[in-house]
């Protein structure tokens, strides 16, 4: 018995339409043309209805993805108020370490601050550009130092106290942008600011005294505290000026500008003391402050067991009640 032969499919009655109306494919020997049951074929024809079932199955991934997305960020909140809720019950206790962006030393393109080993630079300073400076200098807390459209250079033991401001304008009335320069063994004031000026060697800038573009004040020069020094003034050697804006007050005596070197130098040894205090490890502070709460907790029979006595100063000493 014959079997009768297999009905063909809507499909295959239209690639072979297609082909024998083509030239390109009707060219083709029978051997070049694939089946439509073959792997390739298929793929490159998916079956009806395969599209909506990607879309559905991309759809669901979407879904899940969300859900994984929400439940670490309810993980990660509590984490975060579990963590919040045991920094309160320490109390007393509680520390928390935040991570500090602060930049001692920072370079402007091309230029680079270059601080001599020798120098103190405070940690919570800030040398900017092109600054240079000398041995023995010292740049205390809360400064601030800026060459960076110029420079700025710092002389052997000069010290430049807390909170000052030394940088250059990018340009000025007179279209003159000057550096500034600071010579060895002067003295620079708590919140003074320099700009673009030169102070030379032993010259003495009271606290919060602004000096501005052009300024010249020379060796054994004083600037009062608070004075405002206007453009391209120039301060002789041995004066005082004071006042806003700066005026000649007086000419200065021996003793005073011995004293301006006296107070460089002292501040360079200062200085030395607190670069050694920067410079201790973590382990050495900690176990410092141990000894420190062990001193203080020993009471006088510690002291009477041991055989040690401590001296108390004279203002503490409790006085004797009035007769």
């Amino acid at each position: 018995m014959r079997e009768a032969p297999a009905a063909e499919s809507p499909l295959h009655s239209l690639c072979e339409s297609a082909s024998s109306s083509s030239p390109i494919l009707s060219s083709r020997s029978p051997k070049a043309r694939e089946p439509t049951n073959s792997p390739r074929y298929r793929s490159a024809n998916p079956p009806a209805g395969a599209g909506d079932v990607v879309t559905a199955w991309g759809k669901e991934m979407a879904g899940l993805g969300k859900a994984f997305y929400a439940v670490g960020f309810w993980i990660r909140e509590t984490g975060q108020a579990l963590d919040r809720l045991g920094c309160r019950l320490q109390g007393n206790y509680y520390f928390h370490e935040q991570l500090s962006r602060h930049r001692t030393l920072m370079n402007i393109v091309d230029k680079t601050p270059h601080v001599h080993r020798d120098a103190f630079v405070a940690p919570s300073a800030s040398l900017i550009g092109d600054v240079q400076v000398g041995q023995g200098a010292s740049i205390w807390y809360g400064c601030v130092l800026r060459g960076d459209a110029n420079n700025v250079q710092i002389g052997s033991g000069t010290n430049i106290q807390d909170n000052s401001l030394v940088h250059v304008a990018k340009s000025n009335l007179s279209g003159k942008v000057f550096p500034t320069i600071i010579g060895d063994n002067v003295t620079v004031g708590h919140s003074a600011v320099l700009q673009g000026c030169t102070v030379e060697d032993e010259a003495f800038v009271g606290m919060g005294a602004t000096l501005l573009d052009g300024v010249v004040v020379e060796k054994h020069g004083m600037v009062a505290a608070g004075a405002l020094v206007r453009q391209n003034t120039r301060i002789p050697c041995g004066e005082v000026w004071g006042g806003n804006p700066a005026k000649f007050l007086r000419k200065l005596t021996d003793d005073e500008i011995a004293f301006i070197k006296e107070s460089a130098s002292n501040y360079s040894n200062l200085a030395k003391a607190h670069a050694a205090e920067n410079a201790k490890p973590v382990e050495k502070i900690e176990f410092e402050k141990l000894l420190r709460k062990k001193s203080a907790d020993q009471d006088g029979e510690h002291d009477s067991m041991i055989g040690a006595s401590r001296e108390v100063p004279p203002e503490l000493t409790p006085s004797s009640p009035a007769q």
